[in-house]
């Protein structure tokens, strides 16, 4: 049920050939394996209800997992994959979307966990897939450690304010009904937007209903895809990658507080960051 369905096509992010090597130091960092067969494989979690994207320290080590070196692939099967071990979830390493010029590459991948009491659920993992073409807007954070990367907010600003295609995919690890799946969401951004226009108010309308009345089970795929800073797509598919978008938000403000509650000083998720800031080092040495 939850198979990549689509055909991949060749991944646009081209390596130098010294980063073709495994790195084996803590925070694990994971570059591309084959995996045998595409399911994804998902982890188990107890059903309840949960704020899915209000800030949470992570205290634990971060696991990261860096994005493929080559992913070029003619059939399902064949079809090379990322997994994101915390969760066990496993990413193409190329995707083609609906309303995207061209395929784009994994750059990065974490999770979100929510603790209730001492108790840590995991809630999704996630995956920023992006177009090589974003390269040539970060060419002065050339030859910087990932670390540093990480906490630098100007090249994220960048990233965000590109004009190539970027896109967020979360896969859910555990049931939630469309309501509580926006309503957290709207938690997150609404703070980060201070004096909503009448453009921001229609866009989240929209962005409301997308979810609202749906239920979203384990394994949905869920693709947040930024295609200008302005404009952003909504594609949701509990059937492998989507075919059609679910819905076109056009505020800036509201696609920027969106990115914000990934990629900004508090992210939801530290572990997805801290991965793409890895990726990011690898490609631009």
């Amino acid at each position: 049920m939850f198979e990549a369905e689509a055909i991949c096509s060749p991944a646009l992010l081209q390596l130098p050939i010294h980063t073709r090597k495994f790195i084996s130091s803590k925070p694990r960092i994971g570059f591309l394996t084959r995996i045998s067969t595409p399911d994804v494989l998902l982890s188990q979690t107890h059903h309840q209800s949960c704020s899915l994207f209000s800030i949470q320290k992570d205290s634990r080590a971060q696991t990261r997992t860096s994005f493929p070196l080559n992913a070029s692939s003619s059939s399902v099967e064949s079809a090379e994959y990322i997994e994101e071990p915390a969760t066990n979830v496993r990413f193409q390493t190329s995707v083609s979307l609906p309303g995207c010029s061209s395929s784009l590459a994994l750059l990065g991948t974490g999770y979100r966990e929510k603790v209730f009491a001492i108790i840590g659920v995991k809630v999704y993992a996630a995956g920023l897939y992006v177009n090589q073409s974003i390269l040539n807007n970060l060419n002065a954070w050339k030859g910087r450690p990932a670390a540093e990367i990480q906490k630098d907010p100007s090249l994220f600003s960048s990233m965000f304010q590109s004009p190539s295609e970027k896109s967020l995919q979360i896969i859910l690890v555990r049931d939630v009904d469309g309501k509580t799946f926006w309503d957290a969401l709207n938690d997150a951004i609404s703070p980060r937007i201070k004096s909503p226009t009448l453009v921001d108010e229609s866009a989240l309308s929209t962005f409301r209903s997308t979810f609202e009345g749906q239920p979203l089970k384990k394994g949905t795929f869920i693709f947040l895809t930024w295609l200008q800073a302005s404009k952003m797509l909504v594609s949701i598919s509990s059937n492998g990658l989507p075919s059609s978008v679910d819905a076109t938000i056009e505020s800036e403000n509201v696609s920027s507080a969106l990115f914000d509650v990934f990629f900004g000083d508090t992210p939801v998720s530290p572990t997805l960051k801290a991965s793409v800031a890895t990726g990011l080092e690898s490609v631009l040495k």
